[in-house]
């Protein structure tokens, strides 16, 4: 099922042993190579120090929060050897700039993910004030769409269909004569 990227931030983690909330998902954290949620950076009550939930360590995803079997899925980003990359990426998707190959599009302004594969499925971009007059004030990009994804921006395929001269022929022979 498609959710927006609202539901992944600031999220209660609670815990089934202790039978209540034992930290916040404060960001969602995503591979930026393939665009998977692999998990969320966490911040537990009376700690500086920001730990990491996988998404394997969550046992269900409820409109309460995410629920957990305790503490001891909070991980040190440190003990995440195969993440490392990753976790010091800090990718943040929202407020990246995406482009074509002819000029910018705009910035990402939200995101819609699959919460059975915890892929990011579609992007929301939202234009520049100079084009926000048009008719589309709000772009929506496919995952299939994307060439690249850089640190400064995401490259997206052009969306405009070229038409040859043989295509409009037909139309042009088909319409009335005036």
């Amino acid at each position: 099922m498609l959710q927006l990227s609202k539901s992944l931030t600031n999220v209660p983690i609670l815990s089934l042993r202790v039978g209540g909330p034992i930290a916040i998902a404060v960001e969602p954290i995503i591979n930026p190579h393939n665009l998977k949620i692999l998990g969320w950076w966490c911040k537990s009550p009376g700690s500086t120090v920001l730990h990491v939930l996988l998404v394997e360590d969550v046992r269900q995803v409820s409109p309460n929060g995410l629920a957990i079997n305790d503490d001891t899925d909070l991980t040190n980003p440190n003990e995440l050897v195969r993440h490392k990359e990753v976790l010091h990426t800090h990718f943040e998707l929202i407020g990246k700039d995406v482009k074509t190959k002819r000029g910018k599009l705009g910035k990402v302004s939200d995101y819609s993910y699959d919460s059975d594969s915890m892929l990011v499925i579609k992007l929301y971009v939202a234009r520049p004030l100079t084009k926000i007059f048009s008719s589309e004030d709000t772009l929506i990009i496919d995952r299939s769409q994307i060439i690249e994804i850089t640190d400064h921006y995401i490259l997206v395929k052009d969306t405009d269909v070229k038409v040859t001269e043989e295509e409009i022929a037909p139309a042009a022979e088909a319409a009335p004569a005036a």
